[in-house]
């Protein structure tokens, strides 16, 4: 009966870990912002929120791969520290770090309008910057810039305004369900294309 059952778990354990990829790469979506901290507004409608529904997406849209693994510094609408995070991204390790935000001005109606990205100084947050500026139509590289997530993280990392909140077109894109899904669909296929 003893063997029996070992060999059960042999069986199991080999069937298991053949389905179970070794060496998923690490890519980390920090969804800015969270909790107290609402980030940009406008009518109603927070950056915190927009960030985070999109790095969901961009997490589901990842799971049905291989390759790589998407984890968030939050998954639901809480506060961490800067710190926090960086702590976090710093134990990981990942292949990548990418800090979702939405930008605004100081205009009622912002006549600027779609992504902007910041780097670290570095050639591969430069690299990954000019992938993400090219699959979407392409946006600003602004270059590096002198903010925690960037000077902090390790690993090559960009900090995405994915958009001007106060921008009205911009707006109304990455509220919508449509743009929602279009952008994690933008970031999937960076993922996949990253070398």
């Amino acid at each position: 009966m003893k063997a029996i059952k070992l060999f059960a778990v042999s069986v199991f354990s080999v069937a298991f870990l053949s389905f179970s990829p070794v060496n998923k790469k690490l890519i980390v979506i920090d969804a800015g912002h969270g909790g107290n901290d609402i980030g940009a507004s406008r009518n109603g409608i927070y950056e915190k929120e927009i960030v985070l529904n999109i790095g969901k997406k961009i997490q589901e849209f990842n799971s049905v791969q291989d390759k790589f693994e998407v984890i968030l510094t939050r998954d639901t609408d809480n506060y961490s520290q800067l710190s926090e995070r960086t702590a976090l991204i710093n134990k990981l390790n990942p292949e990548m770090v990418i800090s979702l935000h939405m930008n605004n001005s100081p205009h009622q109606e912002s006549e600027r309008h779609g992504l902007e990205i910041y780097t670290q100084n570095t050639e591969a947050s430069q690299k990954l910057a000019l992938q993400i500026s090219q699959k979407f139509n392409p946006c600003e590289v602004l270059g590096e810039k002198n903010l925690h997530i960037l000077r902090e993280s390790k690993a090559p990392a960009v900090l995405v305004e994915l958009g001007f909140i106060n921008n009205t077109k911009d707006r109304e894109y990455l509220v919508s369900e449509k743009g929602q899904q279009e952008t994690a669909q933008k970031f999937y296929d960076i993922f996949n294309e990253y070398h």
